[in-house]
């Protein structure tokens, strides 16, 4: 099962590709689809959707991971974010995805083994994991590790069907 993972920002969100046979995880890809931030609001949003949409015809991912945003202390930075991950969710549902969504405590619980870790770490857990040869940058190694939660058996907090019904706790919403 190949599982795309999505770390949402609107100047960089970071994808990562993993692949799973029986208990083993193999690294495909990872990278960042960056927007210019002298665009307006709403190319940039397109910039986001076309460049995940690339990403999934390229590396024909079976299903996806997103975490989901914590609330910033300023507003308008969490609405800004939301966006750019709603194009990004947008994009995979296109896609026919079926999307399971992370915290990001979920996926550091789930690749560190304790929720409170700190970037570098979830970056060396990463690369450890996937047995890579260099640290991937912050954005990706997050995208990574989000693959990684998946890919261990999480159901993050509720699939969203592509027919775009959300389920939480097992419960249709």
């Amino acid at each position: 099962m190949r599982i795309l993972g999505i770390d949402p920002g609107l100047r960089s969100t970071g994808f990562g590709i993993i692949e799973k046979k029986a208990n083993a995880l193999t690294y495909i890809a990872s990278g960042c689809v960056k927007t210019d931030a002298a665009l307006s609001l709403p190319q940039r949003i397109k910039t986001l959707l076309d460049g995940i949409g690339e990403v999934v015809a390229t590396y024909q991912p079976q299903q996806a991971a997103v975490e989901i945003i914590f609330v910033n202390v300023n507003p308008q930075s969490t609405l800004l974010l939301g966006q750019a991950r709603g194009a990004a969710i947008s994009a995979l549902v296109l896609a026919n995805l079926s999307v399971a969504e992370y915290t990001a405590l979920q996926v550091k619980q789930a690749v560190v083994g304790h929720g409170k870790a700190a970037k570098e770490q979830v970056q060396q857990m990463v690369m450890r994991l996937l047995n890579l040869s260099g640290v991937p940058s912050a954005d990706a190694a997050d995208a990574l590790a989000c693959a990684i939660a998946h890919a261990h058996g999480g159901q993050g907090m509720g699939a969203l069907a592509t027919a775009g019904r959300r389920v939480r706790g097992g419960r249709m919403l």
